[in-house]
């Protein structure tokens, strides 16, 4: 995933800029966001983005630091900040232009509880606020919310999500929504195996909602 390519989870995308506006109108919040191509669904919010933010629970008051992995250009970061504002809210992926752009619809939404850092492979912060970048080895979240990027591959899938799970606080829980296509099911499987107890909480429109404990 290193080096320079047109794929969303490269670290610098090639593809030449082509920035837009949309906009994600939840019932709870209406959020207006910067796009950019070389990200993931850069002309809409995508559909398993909408079902994660539809049905997943809120980040409750409780939660101090909470995380969306693969954060891309913000959408769910910035949904879970306007949803609890007292949380830390992690926003964290590989490209450098998703990363830049969830900073930035941050600042215009008033999202000022965010933490968006660029990320290595392994999960080591590159590229962020330094106090951010200094802070996030040592963060545990109480909860997760991610549309994982499933194209990047089993292995680099499996590595990424034992990372980030095991950086669940012991009542962690992680909410993540992956296309029946794309093996969702052989992955709660994965997950199951590997110790983390998964439920799957709704299926609708090809997705599964999946909810994960700590191990």
């Amino acid at each position: 995933m290193a080096g320079r390519s047109s794929h969303y989870f490269s670290r610098q995308p090639e593809v030449a800029s082509k920035r837009r506006s949309i906009e994600l109108s939840l019932p709870d919040c209406e959020l207006r966001l910067t796009t950019d191509s070389g990200v993931f669904s850069a002309e809409r919010v995508d559909a398993g983005t909408r079902l994660l933010l539809q049905e997943a629970p809120s980040p409750t008051a409780a939660m101090g630091d909470i995380c969306d992995v693969g954060c891309g250009y913000g959408p769910i970061a910035l949904t879970l900040a306007t949803r609890s504002p007292h949380s830390r809210v992690w926003a964290i992926d590989v490209n450098e232009r998703a990363v830049a752009l969830c900073a930035e619809n941050a600042d215009t939404n008033g999202n000022d509880n965010i933490r968006p850092v660029v990320i290595d492979t392994d999960g080591t912060a590159l590229v962020g606020d330094p106090a951010h970048v200094s802070a996030l080895a040592e963060v545990r979240f109480d909860g997760i919310w991610s549309n994982p990027p499933i194209r990047i591959g089993k292995p680099a899938l499996h590595a990424l999500l034992t990372t980030w799970l095991d950086r669940l606080t012991p009542e962690g829980r992680a909410w993540l929504v992956v296309q029946r296509h794309l093996g969702a099911d052989s992955l709660a499987e994965w997950m199951q195996s590997q110790g983390w107890a998964t439920t799957r909480l709704v299926s609708r429109a090809g997705y599964r909602l999946l909810e994960v404990s700590a191990r």
